[in-house]
């Protein structure tokens, strides 16, 4: 299984919070309505959405993502930035769409 480290490198992914590096990723989920992520994401899925507010760190921590990956570099705060480091949790950045996202996790997590 690869680690979110490893996915960061793979995918050159721009660090926001990067505690738990050898976090292993067990899958992907995409999704922006937080209802539905927290009822249908797994624990050590990297989460690709383009929502930034601290629900993002909340919905992450609850369901136990490996990391959440923010999409098309949406605008993120420092107060998010700063929660998620304070969880532990590992946020990252991409310009890329989230369908392009998606595809990319598809083909490099289970290599």
């Amino acid at each position: 299984h690869m680690t979110v480290e490893a996915l960061k490198n793979r995918l050159a992914l721009e660090v926001l919070s990067l505690p738990e590096p050898d976090a292993i990723i067990d899958g992907a989920y995409a999704g922006d309505l937080l209802s539905w992520v927290m009822g249908r994401a797994s624990e050590g899925n990297v989460w690709a959405t383009i929502m930034t507010n601290m629900n993002v760190v909340a919905v992450s921590t609850l369901v136990g993502m490996s990391a959440v990956i923010i999409c098309e570099n949406s605008e993120i705060g420092e107060d998010v930035i700063k929660a998620a480091r304070e969880r532990s949790v590992n946020l990252l950045r991409s310009d890329k769409p989230m369908y392009e996202m998606c595809v990319l996790l598809a083909q490099v997590i289970n290599e």
